[in-house]
């Protein structure tokens, strides 16, 4: 059975759509992050000794599949569309390294910039809000967006003509701009409408669902 570690809102409702795209059941333990106040009774959060002997990183989300206990989501989703995928994973090994490369690049060129928008446009857990950081990733975040809207153009997917982990992973990165830097949709009208039929997928639509439940 795997065991998916991490409340909706957090990481972990990358592996959570995942899971369901895959049709893999599951069991979900809900882990907060340690910085969110008020934090509901009785619920564990990512420094809760229990918790910390999962991940002693003290992060969410981590799974144990079987006994096999992994960090990170987008390793985590790596390795599960590997394991179950279908079309969802990588067929040849090319495709398993552009898969990769889609997930680094995400991480790397995307998720920063896009965390600092959403935190000092729409509000901060960690501090007040400078309008003049969150301009300065929007600005930083029209490169990588360009690069995207490229990569979208040609069949809507990043990897061969068909949706794959590779959407996700980054559909769930870029998905943290939306809101902050809506202008950026406005100047990559493909990449706008590649989120919106990442977000049509009903697997999305039921870990969406779930996670409107869980308090803000």
């Amino acid at each position: 059975m795997l065991t998916i570690y991490g409340v909706y809102r957090s990481r972990a409702s990358r592996n959570i759509w995942l899971a369901h795209e895959l049709g893999l059941p599951f069991k979900h333990v809900p882990v907060i992050q340690h910085y969110r106040d008020p934090k509901p009774a009785g619920m564990l959060h990512t420094r809760s000794p229990e918790f910390l002997k999962v991940n002693p990183n003290g992060h969410v989300p981590s799974i144990d599949d079987d006994g096999l206990i992994l960090h990170e989501s987008l390793a985590i989703n790596l390795y599960l569309a590997r394991k179950h995928g279908g079309p969802l994973g990588p067929a040849t090994v090319a495709e398993d390294g552009e898969i990769g490369m889609w997930a680094l690049w995400a991480a790397t060129e995307v998720e920063p910039h896009a965390i600092s928008a959403l935190y000092h446009r729409l509000g901060n857990p960690n501090g007040a809000t400078d309008p003049r950081i969150a301009d300065a990733a929007v600005e930083a975040l029209k490169a990588p967006f360009a690069v995207l809207e490229q990569a979208v153009a040609g069949n809507g997917w990043l990897v061969d003509r068909r949706f794959t982990v590779a959407d996700l992973n980054t559909a769930e990165i870029v998905r943290y701009a939306q809101a902050a830097a809506p202008e950026l949709f406005e100047a990559a009208p493909k990449v706008k409408a590649w989120l919106a039929t990442c977000h049509a997928r009903p697997a999305f639509k039921k870990m969406w669902a779930e996670r409107d439940k869980e308090p803000a």
